[in-house]
């Protein structure tokens, strides 16, 4: 396979980038230490949601609100709104466990709005881009123009959704589940490890108080709320890759020209490299930018991480943390090429080169 890699290298100061349950960074164990870690989907989304600020084809929304958008098209092709939302709410959840749940009774005030409401989210998220959507109910109007009685739409509005990929880069390189029907489940072109610092690393606890700017003298002492918070703070490794000969099928990207795929690919490439979660973006703004990327272009062979460079925790040397990575990344990275063969076509730096010479150089053969 055609296979472009990002191997990231990336320092984030105090920081609750990806929370658990409790509110608190996520860790993992490597190598018998504690690690911190920012989860792969975590990191898919910002990268997801950055590269839709960068290109157009990236326009596929994720949402349990999927009805409501088709019920917008139906209506634009002249449907009455009571009929399209009907049919919309009756497709859409058709992709997941069937029809929509039958509305209890007439309530009344705010019971019988909620009761409404239910039928027009779906029980999950729904992935489809605006130009699926509107081929979805282009392919409605037809089946009912020629079937007037009919009310199975999920075969016709799965094949047309299947078909029009021209705006939905997102779902291609990120992939697509749809439970009720296998046709629209799609592989994503993508492949995202989870970001482990390279390093032994703990969370460490913020103790915070808010003070009432309205006390006056007299009043009670001290802080009118306070608690903790949970941080961490490391230099993480990441993996992101591409695969070009799947992101290439028709069933993926097929139909965009040769041009409009390579500003896909580099959209996509420098959103895996810019983009941050947001989480606590204002009280704990961590947005950095990556202090070292090795990208390599294969014509063949199997994606493969260099996380087992961290396996032994890095130890500071009097010249931080992210020094001792890149030497250890690289190391890694020719062990693997001289034991193992591992061939790699191109191979390029930042920051030996500058974020656009280094995208133009592993787009140069796609």
């Amino acid at each position: 396979m055609k296979l472009i890699e990002l191997h990231i290298l990336q320092s984030f100061p105090v920081s609750c980038l990806n929370r658990d349950d409790v509110g608190a960074p996520k860790s993992a164990v490597f190598g018998g230490v504690n690690r911190a870690r920012i989860s792969s989907q975590c990191l898919k989304r910002a990268i997801r949601l950055a590269a839709k600020e960068i290109n157009t084809n990236f326009a596929g929304n994720r949402t349990r609100k999927a009805a409501e958008d088709l019920t917008t098209e139906l209506v634009s092709l002249g449907w009455a709104e009571t009929e399209a939302r009907a049919t919309a709410e009756l497709t859409c959840h058709s992709f997941l466990s069937g029809k929509p749940p039958k509305k209890k009774g007439k309530g009344k005030g705010a019971e019988a709005q909620d009761t409404a409401e239910s039928n027009e989210q779906t029980s999950t998220l729904l992935y489809f881009s605006p130009g699926q959507l509107r081929a979805v109910a282009e392919a409605i109007a037809k089946a009912r123009q020629e079937k007037p009685q009919t009310t199975d739409f999920q075969s016709v509005a799965a094949k047309a959704a299947k078909g029009a990929m021209l705006d939905a880069a997102d779902i291609a390189v990120f992939g697509r589940m749809v439970a009720n029907e296998s046709s629209l489940t799609l592989e994503g072109a993508g492949l995202f490890s989870h970001a482990l610092s390279t390093h032994k690393a703990d969370n460490e606890i913020d103790f915070w108080t808010a003070v009432d700017d309205c006390k006056e003298a007299g009043d009670d002492a001290g802080a009118a709320n306070m608690g903790p918070a949970e941080f961490t703070s490391a230099c993480y490794y990441r993996y992101v890759a591409l695969n070009i000969d799947l992101l290439r099928k028709e069933s993926h990207l097929g139909s965009l020209s040769d041009g409009e795929f390579k500003q896909v690919v580099d959209a996509f490439l420098r959103a895996a490299l810019l983009a941050v979660p947001g989480a606590r973006k204002n009280s704990m703004n961590a947005h950095t930018i990556p202090v070292y990327v090795l990208g390599t272009f294969k014509v063949k062979g199997q994606p493969v991480q260099l996380v087992n460079a961290f396996e032994s925790p890095v130890r500071p040397k009097g010249d931080g943390l992210a020094k001792a990575s890149i030497a250890a990344l690289e190391d890694e990275f020719k062990k693997l090429r001289e034991t193992w063969g591992m061939a790699v076509a191109r191979e390029c730096r930042i920051p030996d080169k500058n974020l656009d010479q280094f995208c133009a150089e592993l787009l140069t053969d796609i």
